[in-house]
């Protein structure tokens, strides 16, 4: 088969990955929504309880949603199909990875087209990993969105067609550097969702709103901050890793280890922001909605550093593929 089928064939997979997200996001709104129609119904019920005290009638507190041990509801048959599809989904996206990555010839993270399908891919797998864990399903509709839309604005903007490696790339730093730092992007991208997450739930809590009636089904503000700061400390490892690795690998190449390129520099900077987030919350109980949006203000900075960085700063890392370089 030929390099130029395999690709259409994998660009094919990448429109189809990113269509059945689609679907299952429509599925998780479904169950949001459901969620949320609970949470009105068990607020009626307890209201409707509460007024015929005066009666006699003994006063119940308003029924709950059932739970699971995870502090999320059981879930409702759209949740099974909404996740079965981002398996689906998965698969797909997968096996586009895998026929670019063959006709290439190389790992298929050379250019900004193959590192967005490398970095949702990571992303999708870090969500379905955590849910091994621990109940995060309800993430679900944040996935699934932000993957398709990287998906789509990737193989509609940015796509490139197989050629051959530029020079500097053809090292097995490649593999090692770009790998590692497309993990940290995915354990990022999943504590940026739960940290979102952390900030409505608190409001809620606080009685600052009652506008997201969903919330009631997620784990608590405190939980949901713990877990994301584990997977945030998870991807902070990736990320060192991804600068040293970058150090030497440009030593290797440009004969320097650090040249004050403005990808270094971005990076450096997204690393320094979750040192200050760990550092922060461990030594000086930064905890709560400082936290969160640090680590918001972290993932953000990383979208920023793989997309106006790469389209719009030149330097020795202007490998995006595109003729503006």
């Amino acid at each position: 088969m030929s390099t130029e089928t395999l690709a259409a064939y994998s660009l094919l997979a990448v429109y189809s990955a990113a269509a059945v997200y689609v679907i299952a996001f429509a599925a998780y709104v479904v169950d949001l929504a459901r969620r949320s129609s609970e949470a009105i119904a068990a607020q009626s019920a307890g209201g409707a309880v509460l007024n015929q005290a005066s009666g006699g009638t003994t006063v119940l507190a308003p029924p709950a949603p059932p739970t699971s041990e995870a502090g999320t509801t059981r879930p409702s048959r759209a949740m099974r199909i909404a996740f079965a599809l981002t398996v689906l989904g998965f698969v797909l996206h997968l096996g586009a990875l895998v026929l670019r990555g063959i006709a290439d010839g190389h790992a298929p993270w050379s250019n900004m087209f193959e590192f967005a399908l490398t970095g949702t891919a990571v992303m999708v797998a870090v969500f379905l990993l955590v849910n091994l864990w621990r109940d995060v399903r309800f993430l679900g509709a944040y996935v699934t969105v932000l993957v398709a839309l990287l998906l789509g604005l990737a193989a509609v903007n940015v796509y490139v067609p197989v050629v051959p490696l530029p020079p500097p790339l053809q090292s097995a730093w490649l593999v090692i550097h770009v790998l590692v730092a497309t993990l940290g992007t995915g354990f990022f991208a999943v504590g940026a969702g739960l940290s979102l997450a952390q900030l409505l739930q608190a409001r809620r809590e606080d009685g600052a709103s009652q506008k997201w009636r969903f919330l009631r089904s997620f784990p608590s503000s405190e939980a949901l901050e713990n877990t994301a700061y584990r997977l945030n400390v998870i991807g902070f490892a990736f990320w060192t890793f991804t600068l040293i690795a970058g150090a030497i690998w440009a030593e290797h190449a440009w004969g320097r280890y650090w040249g004050w390129d403005t990808k270094e520099v971005w990076t450096f900077i997204i690393w320094v922001v979750f040192a200050g987030y760990i550092h922060a919350r461990a030594t000086r109980g930064w905890r709560g909605s400082r936290s969160a949006w640090l680590a918001i203000i972290g993932f953000a900075a990383v979208l920023f550093n793989f997309t106006i960085v790469n389209l719009f700063f030149k330097g020795f890392h202007a490998y995006s593929g595109l003729p503006l370089d």
